[in-house]
């Protein structure tokens, strides 16, 4: 569809752009992702085997390259339900890492970041529909339902066509029976 193809792109552009941006100058960005990422490694090293990471920036720049990756997928079209998903699960820690409006005293720093953050729940909300959007397609649950469905029933007509010539080669091994017992 042509809006599929339109707004794509034009969802996409804002993290492809912010991706690129980030791996040339990352450093603004680690600041204010050093609590995120903290509190994600704290909580990955109670429930992991392994010890993640914390080197920031390189957190920063690998969430860049999966904006651009994802994001230039998704403006393609390509695996789009996939890269929107990445692209919503990636803008939640960016989200809270950049714009933690909560945090600023001065009311116009306040409102600046409340903006953005509204903003990036926008871009959310527009990649969780974009994730679940089947283009008019049946989904993948109803269709593999619908192939089990289809399946059991040439199943059971192969059983009752498979019992008829069961019955039939029956009937005659009893007429050979009686013929060959008179």
């Amino acid at each position: 569809m042509l809006v599929r193809r339109i707004a794509r792109p034009l969802l996409a552009a804002t993290f492809v752009w912010g991706g690129i941006d980030t791996l040339r100058n990352p450093q603004p960005r680690v600041e204010g992702a050093r609590p995120v990422v903290d509190t994600i490694a704290e909580r990955a090293d109670k429930q992991l085997p392994v010890q993640v990471p914390r080197d920031v920036e390189q957190w920063v720049k690998i969430d860049a390259a999966v904006k651009i990756g994802a994001g230039t997928l998704f403006a393609l079209g390509k695996l789009p339900r996939l890269s929107a998903l990445v692209l919503a699960a990636s803008i939640v820690p960016t989200t809270l890492a950049g714009h933690r409006f909560w945090e600023y005293d001065d009311p116009q720093q306040k409102s600046g970041q409340l903006v953005h953050f509204l903003k990036n729940l926008g871009l959310l909300g527009g990649l969780l529909i974009a994730a679940v959007d089947t283009e008019g397609r049946p989904s993948v649950g109803y269709r593999a339902r619908s192939a089990a469905h289809r399946a059991a029933e040439a199943t059971e007509r192969e059983v009752e066509k498979a019992q008829k010539r069961a019955a039939k080669a029956q009937k005659k091994a009893e007429k050979r029976l009686k013929k060959v017992s008179r």
